[in-house]
This record gives structure tokens, sequence and C-alpha cells, in this order.
């Protein structure tokens, strides 16, 4: 059984974005940057944006937080967006969700520019991908497909399975695992709460990928040997012995799938640290796209 280091994988991208952008400074070319809209107080979002202004400075990236109460209005939040839009200093920019409920979150993404849409939320960019089209592939299913693939991971003809159909990760994961190349060329079942016999479909499985946020969902019964699992859920679940009186914890009963398995993602540490390391490679990405279209 092989661990899929998310941490160690995530640094070595980091890395190879910082060398890219040390080359953009001695060409005396603008270094990208990212922006991220927080509105509101929530803890776990706070959290992720903090990790994701820190991992800019770590690799050189510009960076801007803009905070906003969370009394704010759907027409402030739009205007705010329109104003990032057109700001040409910014690559890209994302949205933290949750956002409060005055606020129509399918209205807000729609609003953001598709060529700074560095989560690739928007249905331009969701569009693209599913037809094979060069875009910004949402930053989690990113960092699993980049998992698979640098840990060689064999995809093709293999049966993989999705728990899960939500926007962020599951369709696309189903849509991605289908797709001609490498990761890729397996064949998908997407699987959610109306699914029958679940276990008889997990158990066929060469491949699991679950993002359902049940923690513990996925155990040894259900899967079969030699089976490669990537673990998306991150839920707290209360626990009087640890430092803050919870743990982390995934889809995945890891100490028993892990018996089992070939492949494994551990929680945490696995595809989290990946999907920062996404969003930055989008934006290095938007960057370069920019420079391209507009010659600076």
């Amino acid at each position: 059984m092989e661990i899929l280091d998310g941490k160690k994988i995530s640094n070595q991208i980091k890395d190879e974005i910082t060398v890219e952008v040390d080359k953009m400074k001695k060409n005396g070319e603008k270094v990208p940057h990212l922006a991220a809209v927080l509105v509101g107080n929530d803890g776990a979002s706070l959290t992720y944006v903090g990790s994701k202004v820190k991992s800019c400075e770590r690799v050189g990236f510009e960076s801007t937080l803009v905070k906003m109460p969370s009394t704010t209005s759907e027409l402030e939040l739009l205007k705010k967006i329109e104003e990032l839009n057109k700001n040409q200093d910014i690559d890209g920019f994302i949205v933290q969700l949750p956002l409060p409920e005055q606020i129509n979150e399918q209205k807000v993404l729609m609003a953001i520019d598709p060529d700074k849409d560095v989560d690739g939320f928007h249905p331009a960019n969701f569009g693209k991908m599913a037809l094979d089209m060069s875009t910004f592939i949402p930053a989690t299913p990113f960092g699993i497909l980049e998992l698979l693939e640098r840990y060689n991971v064999e995809t093709k003809g293999k049966h993989t399975v999705v728990i899960g159909r939500s926007h962020i990760v599951g369709r696309p994961m189903s849509i991605l695992m289908g797709r001609k190349g490498f990761p890729g060329n397996s064949t998908v079942t997407l699987t959610h709460s109306h699914t029958k016999n679940i276990t008889q479909i997990t158990s066929q499985a060469d491949i699991i990928i679950t993002a359902l946020g049940q923690p513990n969902y996925l155990k040894a019964e259900m899967v079969k040997d030699d089976v490669v699992v990537i673990d998306v859920g991150i839920t707290r679940v209360p626990d009087e012995d640890a430092p803050r009186g919870y743990k982390i914890t995934g889809d995945v009963d890891f100490e028993n799938v892990s018996k089992k398995a070939s492949y494994i993602t551990p929680v945490p540490g696995g595809v989290g640290p990946m999907t920062i390391a996404m969003l930055l490679k989008n934006t290095l990405l938007a960057r370069e796209r920019h420079r391209a279209k507009n010659g600076n």
C-alpha cells in the first residue's frame, strides 16, 4: 500500500511555480496576482482563505484579500466582482463559498469573468472542461488528476466509481476520469444518495473517489483488494482527546480500508493541500493567457 502524499506533491508544485515566477521577475514581467473575496466570518472559510494568501506569498504571487461583512447585499457583492473583472492588475480571483443566505451563489458565480475564474466554476469553463478544451479545471479535481499522474496510477480501462455528484468535485471528476488521455480513459460510474446497492458497485471498483462529507462512510467490506482510494471528504468529528476538541475525518475508514488498498490518500494531508496548489497553478495559467492576449 502506498500513501498518495498530497502534502509532498503540493510542495513540489509550489516549488515549480516559484521557479516560473522567478523567471518572470528576471525578465521584468508582471507576476501573477490572485484575489480572494471573503463575505462574513465563517471560521473554516477564514482558515482556507488565510492559507491561500500564505501560499501566494510562498510562490512569489501578489495577493489581495477583499473582506466584506456578513450583511453585504447581493448587489454590493456583484459590484465588487465587476470591479475585480475590470482590474487589469488582477489575473484571477475567487469568491469563497459558502455565502450568506441573502446572496444567490449562482448569480455570483455567473458574474465572474470566465478568464479570471481560477476556481473553474463558471459554466463557460465547466463546458469547455466537458468538451476536452483548454480551460481552468476546478482546483480539487485538478489536484486529484495531478496526484494520480505523479504517482503514475494506471487509469486506462479501469472502473472508477465516484461517490457524490457535487458541481465542485463529483460531477467534474466523473467527466475527467472518462476523458481521453492520462489520467482518464476509465469507465466511470457516478453514484449518489439515490444509488441502490452501492456496496455492489464499490466492490467492483478499481478506483474510488469519494466526496460525500460523511465520516468513515466507505468501509473495508465495500472495497476489493488493491483498490485505489481518493478521499475528498473533510469533516470535523468531536473528539474529547484531541487538543482542539475535534479531529478531521475523511469519508473513508482509513485504518481498515488502507489494509486492502494499493494507493490511498490520507485525511488530512491528501487532497486538501493539492487544492490550494492547483489554484495557484490556475492563477499562473491565467497570467500567461493574459500576457499572450494583451502583450503585457
